[in-house]
Parts: structure tokens; sequence; C-alpha cells
């Protein structure tokens, strides 16, 4: 661990979703498995911890994955209009291969039985407690010095059956894990000028949507 440990609010001021920074050495096995439980820890509806890791070391494995996800890079961007392609060719938006360690979080709906307590009313909070897993794991390698990208451009069903994941468990995140070779300042889409990030004060409403500083609803 680092001789002194990150605030958390600085840990969150650095987090960036890391696809061209990484070294391409491989992330220890003791980090990873730190990593992994600080994702364990995360608090989840029911207690029912619907969350598992998947690990994908083989480099074999990555290539194929690698070579789906491109597939499916090409598909969006022969989908977007011209000015768009222009902006969206520069960005590169996975690090499969050169992170070295891919961390599928999977998450298994059937855990904790038929009556899972607050689940009742709002089903996705199942879905929600894994992605609170995910942020601890990503906020944790930021202390560590590790970078972490969430992969989203791929098929469910082709890794579903990458990874051997049986019904109804189903894959949310991969994630590439390893070590950078420097922390990006800037996200990748502000950067290249996709998009940029709101300020503050347009997500925040009081008592209603649309009403910001005390005014009338807009």
């Amino acid at each position: 661990m680092p001789e002194e440990p990150m605030d958390v609010y600085e840990a969150i001021r650095r987090r960036r979703d890391v696809r061209a920074e990484f070294t391409g050495d491989r992330i220890d096995d003791e980090v990873l498995m730190r990593l992994l439980a600080a994702a364990h820890r995360a608090p989840s509806v029911g207690m029912t911890q619907p969350w598992d890791f998947v690990v994908v070391q083989d480099r074999q494995r990555l290539d194929t994955f690698a070579a789906h996800v491109a597939q499916a890079r090409r598909d969006f961007a022969d989908s977007l209009p011209e000015d768009r392609r222009a902006t969206f060719d520069p960005i590169k938006i996975d690090g499969v291969r050169e992170s070295g360690t891919g961390v599928v979080v999977t998450y298994d709906p059937s855990r904790g039985g038929r009556h899972v307590l607050g689940r009742h009313t709002v089903d996705d909070t199942g879905v929600f407690s894994a992605v609170l897993a995910i942020q601890n794991l990503w906020l944790a390698a930021v202390a560590e010095g590790i970078g972490v990208g969430w992969v989203s451009f791929y098929s469910e069903e082709f890794l579903t059956e990458l990874i051997g994941a049986p019904a109804p468990v189903r894959p949310i995140a991969w994630l590439c894990v390893g070590p950078v070779s420097r922390p990006a300042e800037i996200p990748d889409l502000e950067r290249h000028g996709w998009r940029s990030r709101r300020p503050l004060a347009e997500a925040v409403h009081r008592e209603h949507y649309g009403r910001r500083d005390g005014g009338a609803p807009a």
C-alpha cells in the first residue's frame, strides 16, 4: 500500500477512464486482490452481494475480446454522421490488450432468493449494488496508482459466452485493470472534444426538478 493513504476526495478527483496510458505490465496479484476486496466491501440491497469477479489474463482470451470490441467500435463509427465520426475517430475506447488484465463484474439477480429486502419495488437496486462494487474497485485502484478502464463496446451475449456465465448471471462490466505510465489529467472524451463536463449548478435541483436556488421550476 502507498505510504500516505490518499484522501477520498482526491481519489475521486483523479479518477479517470484509462485507455491509452497502460504500461503493458500485468498488475501484481496481491494488489489485484486488494482491489477486489475493496469491491467486495460495497453495500448491496438486502445484503445480497450479487456480484462476482471473473479475472481474465489469458492472452488468447484477451485477444478474442479485443477483436470483438474493435468490431463493435467500427459499427458505432459507421453509424455516426460525418462530423461526429471525425471527432470519434482518434478516440481510443479500450485497453483490453494493453492492460493485461480484464475483470468482468457480473450480476446474479437470483442471489438472495425471491424475497430480497429492499428490491421489492425497485428491481434495479440489484444492478445498482454491483455498480457500487465497481466504484469501490475504481477508487481503490486510484489510491494504488492503478488504472481502470470500463469497456462498453461489446455484445452482452458474446461476453456471457466468453466467460461461461450461467443463466441468469449477466456481465455488467469489463474493466481493464493495470499499471499506468502516467495519470490522465483530462478525460479523453473532453480532451478530444466529444463532450464537456456539466457544471454542478446545472445538476442540482431544490425540492422540485428544474428548481434551482429557490426559484420557480423552469
